[in-house]
């Protein structure tokens, strides 16, 4: 049992967590959402949210249905990036937030540039 536990230690450790900002890009019209997740791994979760007809955006699930999972493609546009000596009050999803507003400053997916409202709305999908 011990060698268990130490094999599920180590993989914990050595299995590194990143997180970050990511675009789910439509290539039919250049639209796309901008998100953050504290995993990127988690990605496949959307792409399966998506696919089961369940995101919550509802003009890229429409367009999802319209087009095919084929017309889309998963980006991360930067990773987040955790300093060794970070503080130990580090709050990782208030970093995740203000790397995602200004990924969505800097494309400004609004209206036919991407699935976002006027202004001000993120991906939402933070964790």
């Amino acid at each position: 049992m011990n060698r268990k536990k130490e094999l599920q230690r180590q993989y914990k450790e050595e299995t590194k967590i990143e997180g970050g900002v990511y675009a789910i890009v439509n290539n039919r019209n250049g639209r796309r959402l901008i998100a953050s997740t504290p995993d990127l791994k988690s990605l496949n979760g959307r792409r399966f949210m998506l696919a089961m007809g369940s995101h919550t955006n509802r003009e890229l699930q429409r367009e999802w249905n319209e087009y095919g999972a084929d017309s889309f493609e998963f980006e991360v546009l930067e990773k987040l990036e955790r300093k060794e000596n970070e503080s130990i009050y580090y709050d990782m999803k208030d970093e995740l937030v203000k790397l995602e507003q200004s990924w969505i400053d800097r494309l400004q997916p609004y209206g036919e540039r991407g699935y976002h409202g006027n202004g001000g709305d993120a991906g939402k999908d933070a964790e």
